[in-house]
C-alpha cells in the first residue's frame, strides 16, 4: 500500500491508521493527513501512504510554514521509503512546497516558488531572505517509446503539453547540464565542486557573464570531456538550450536565439520545427547516427514556467546508453575533439 496511489478517503484512513490515529509529534487525536510534499508537485494527486502523515493544526501549520522539515516529518511518521514527484531528483532534499534545500541551509527556487501560495506562506515564515536564484536544472522526462530507459528514470504520462503546438526537435548531446548566470556557474548541483572538465565552459563565462541580466539563467550542455560518446568534429565545447529570466520562465525559442547569438553561444543543433506530432519525433528518432547522437530532446517553441518544464520537454534516448559513472570526477579527463579551422 505504500506506493499504492489511494484515494483521497482511502489516503486519509491509511495515514491515520498507520500513525494511530494521533499526531506524530504529541500524541494529539485531533489530526489531519498532511501531505508531506504538495499534492500538486504530483501528476496524480499525490495520494500515497508514504506521502501522508497525521498531525495536529499547530504542527500542520509549522509543516506547512517548513519550519518542521520533510525529514523530520518521515522520521517521526516512520518512514523509511522516499517516494518524491517524478519530476523531483531522488537524491535531493526538498522542503514541503518542492523548493530544494542546499547543504548551507540555502534553498533554491522550486516549481512552485513565485506562486501566490507558496510566497504567502515563506513570507509568513520569514524565509524568503533564505533562498538563492541559481536553481537545479528540471527534470526532463523520457518520451514513452524512448528506448534508453533506464531503473530510475521517469515517463512522460501524456502528450498534453506538445498537442497543438509548435515543437523543437534537438539533438540530444552527451555531456553535462550546465547553468551560467550573471553571478554564479554550476553543473547539475548549485552548490557542485569545480571540476578540469568544466574549466573550458566556465572560461566561456568568465566572457560572457555581464551580459547576462540578473536572475537570469543560461543552460547548456558542455560536452569538453568525453563520457559515452567520443566527438571528433564539434564546433564548439558547448551547447545552449535553455534562457530562462527572473522569474523563473523559458524564453520563446525564437527569443532564445536572439539571445544565443547576442551572447555568442552555438545552440544544440536542431532537427526540425513542427506541429506536434509523435509519427514525426519517431522518424527523426530513425534518422540519428547513434554512433555520434546520444537521442533527441522535443521541446515547445513558445516558452514556459519552471514549474511545466516536465508538460513541454521530453527526450527520447539511444538503447544502452552508458549513464555517466557516478566515479567520473575522479577519473583521468580525456577531452572531445572540435574541427579543425
Amino acid at each position: 500500500m505504500r506506493n499504492i496511489l489511494l484515494s483521497r478517503d482511502g489516503f486519509n484512513e491509511a495515514v491515520f491508521a498507520r500513525d494511530k490515529h494521533k499526531c506524530i509529534f504529541c500524541d494529539d487525536t485531533k489530526v489531519v493527513a498532511h501531505h508531506i510534499i504538495e499534492r500538486k508537485l504530483w501528476d496524480d494527486g499525490g495520494y500515497y501512504l508514504n506521502n501522508g502523515a497525521s498531525v495536529c493544526d499547530k504542527h500542520h501549520l509549522d509543516c506547512e510554514l517548513t519550519l518542521i522539515s520533510v525529514e523530520k516529518v518521515r522520521e517521526a511518521a516512520g518512514i523509511t521509503q522516499v517516494i518524491v514527484p517524478d519530476t523531483m531528483y531522488d537524491d535531493t532534499i526538498y522542503d514541503k512546497w518542492g523548493n530544494p534545500v542546499l547543504g548551507n541551509g540555502m534553498r533554491t527556487r522550486g516549481p512552485m516558488f513565485f506562486t501566490e501560495q507558496v510566497q504567502k506562506v515563506l513570507k509568513e515564515a520569514n524565509l524568503l531572505g533564505n533562498f538563492t536564484h541559481h536553481v537545479k536544472p528540471a527534470r526532463v522526462l523520457h518520451l514513452p517509446f524512448s528506448p534508453g530507459i533506464h531503473n530510475d528514470d521517469r515517463i512522460i504520462r501524456n502528450y498534453d503539453g506538445f498537442e497543438g503546438r509548435e515543437c523543437i526537435a534537438t539533438k540530444k548531446k552527451d555531456g553535462e547540464n550546465t547553468s551560467m548566470y550573471s553571478d554564479h556557474f554550476h553543473a547539475r548541483s548549485v552548490d557542485g565542486r569545480s571540476h578540469p572538465s568544466r574549466d573550458w565552459a566556465k572560461g566561456l563565462w568568465g566572457q560572457i557573464k555581464h551580459d547576462i541580466p540578473p536572475e537570469w539563467r543560461i543552460n547548456g550542455e558542455n560536452v569538453y570531456a568525453q563520457h559515452s560518446i567520443a566527438y571528433e568534429d564539434l564546433s564548439t565545447y558547448f551547447f545552449g538550450f535553455g534562457v530562462w529570466n527572473e522569474r523563473n520562465r523559458r524564453l520563446d525559442w525564437d527569443d532564445m536565439m536572439q539571445w544565443f547569438e547576442l551572447l555568442g553561444i552555438t545552440p544544440v543543433p536542431v532537427l526540425d520545427r513542427f506541429i506536434w506530432s509523435e509519427q514525426r519525433v519517431r522518424e527523426l528518432a530513425d534518422s540519428l547516427d547513434l554512433t555520434k547522437d546520444e537521442g533527441l530532446v522535443i521541446t515547445t517553441a513558445e516558452g514556459f514556467d519552471y514549474g511545466e518544464s516536465h508538460k513541454y520537454n521530453a527526450k527520447w534516448v539511444r538503447s544502452g546508453h552508458v549513464q555517466t559513472n557516478k566515479h567520473w570526477m575522479f577519473q583521468e579527463v580525456v577531452p572531445n575533439k572540435l574541427k579543425r579551422a
